[in-house]
């Protein structure tokens, strides 16, 4: 009595669950089995393909979802609204007089204008305001004009200032060696920049008695 064969069934692509055929071709020496897919594998793998199409079709076509770029315009758009309130509503409470005699007589704000102005403006104009930073026995210049020799560029009031270090350098300056000062207000908020503007005041107290 011969044995049973153990070589698997061939055909094109097996029919039924659990069934393994050797497909008909074979390249190189190489085969291909074939087993029929689970129920689970081809329910996802359809429903794949049908929520594809369907999004594609309320995403390109009905425009039913936002793409990343118009959600980050969105957003971005909304930011600088909301920093132009917040402008408007610090300059309409500011004043040369309520930064002079205010801001800049208050602790809390002074230190924070100064914490704003270490981690922003040292580079350009210096710990100590002069624009010169000392390794050793140098004094090496910095980009920036110092802020505590009583020279102010564009306007001495206090206003000048906030309005200096909040739109930056006029559009027709030609700056210092070049180098112009950037808009702060782009990247601190209006409360920031006038607390570092009551720090600068408070650093010259000759020049805003």
């Amino acid at each position: 009595m011969s044995e049973p064969s153990t070589e698997p069934k061939r055909g094109h692509f097996a029919e039924k669950k659990g069934e393994v055929i050797l497909r008909e071709h074979e390249f190189d020496g190489i085969q291909e089995y074939d087993q029929k897919l689970p129920n689970w594998w081809l329910f996802t793998f359809y429903g794949a393909i049908v929520w594809f199409v369907v999004y594609w079709f309320l995403y390109y076509q009905a425009h039913h979802f936002r793409s990343d770029h118009d959600r980050i315009v969105a957003e971005m758009t909304e930011i600088h609204q909301k920093k132009n309130q917040e402008l408007e509503a610090t300059l309409a409470s500011l004043t040369d007089d309520v930064l002079a005699k205010t801001w800049a007589k208050d602790p809390a704000i002074v230190a924070a204008g100064e914490a704003t102005y270490a981690a922003n403006c040292v580079a350009c104009h210096g710990a100590d305001l002069s624009a010169v930073m000392v390794a050793g026995e140098m004094k090496i210049p910095l980009p920036g004009r110092a802020l505590n020799d009583g020279v102010w560029e564009y306007g001495g009031k206090p206003m000048d200032i906030f309005k200096l270090i909040n739109q930056g350098s006029p559009v027709d300056a030609t700056g210092l060696n070049g180098a112009k000062m950037q808009a702060w207000g782009q990247m601190l908020s209006p409360k920031q920049v006038a607390e570092v503007t009551a720090y600068i005041i408070a650093q010259n107290p000759k020049e805003f008695p």
